[in-house]
């Protein structure tokens, strides 16, 4: 489904449950004495309120770093691997065909097979580190016969590192998510922001049916943005394999 299609539904629904939970409420309590919890509810909203916003809009901030930074190490990634094969045409035979062969295979990896399992939060499995594993093999073993072909065979091997390195996170960004802890202090917040509207008196049923379900529908909208963000692969606002696809065809084209 569309994520604006999706994202409006639910904040409708939240807004439309709650407004009707309201007025359900309304009507059943008393008509005496509400305007005297103002007050006092007052106060506590702003504290509880405030804190349960200030914990989501963090969650929320942090969330939409990790998607631009998995992004940025995704390219990082595929621009080395770009780099291993670029400085391996130096290198002298069989070793250079190998390493563009590894090349080609562990981008192809990413993209098709590793790609689908970081959108499903699944394991990624070991190929793709082992096709890391052989590439790095090559390349250190490859025979070396001047100071040119051996300033390339560094290069490639300090390339490979970056892979490496940028793999590692992009592996961890799909792990990170949001934690059962944080998403319980959010939800058990946000559900008492709104019980505490429930306790004040003073505008018309219709009118505090409308300012309940705009305030459950401003929290229902940071729960969803923060449901769509948690893993920065999968979602309507994910990281797609581009950056690979791309670098396959550099590859494939002779870098």
């Amino acid at each position: 489904m569309n994520l604006y299609l999706s994202g409006t539904l639910w904040v409708v629904g939240v807004m439309v449950a709650t407004g009707v939970l309201a007025v359900v409420l309304r009507k059943a309590r008393q008509k005496e004495g509400r305007e005297a919890n103002n007050e006092l509810a007052g106060q506590v909203f702003t504290v509880v309120g405030g804190v349960n916003v200030v914990i989501a809009a963090f969650v929320l901030i942090s969330l939409f770093d990790a998607v631009d930074n998995a992004q940025d190490t995704a390219y990082e990634e595929a621009n080395a691997l770009v780099g291993v094969k670029w400085a391996s045409s130096s290198l002298p035979e069989p070793a250079r065909t190998e390493i563009n062969r590894l090349t080609r295979s562990y981008a192809i990896e990413v993209a098709d097979r590793e790609w689908p399992n970081l959108r499903e939060s699944r394991p990624v499995g070991n190929a793709g580190w082992d096709l890391l594993g052989d590439l790095q093999q090559a390349v250190d073993g490859a025979a070396t016969k001047n100071d040119r072909q051996e300033a390339a065979r560094v290069e490639a091997a300090t390339q490979v590192w970056n892979v490496y390195q940028a793999r590692q996170q992009r592996i961890n960004a799909a792990g990170d998510g949001v934690t059962s802890v944080v998403w319980f202090a959010i939800l058990v917040g946000s559900v008492m922001s709104i019980s505490l509207m429930f306790m004040f008196g003073g505008p018309k049923v219709m009118s505090y049916a409308i300012i309940v379900s705009m305030l459950a529908g401003s929290i229902g909208l940071l729960l969803f943005a923060i449901q769509q963000l948690q893993n920065p692969f999968s979602g309507e606002a994910s990281v797609g394999p581009e950056a690979f696809t791309a670098a396959l065809a550099r590859l494939k084209q002779g870098g």
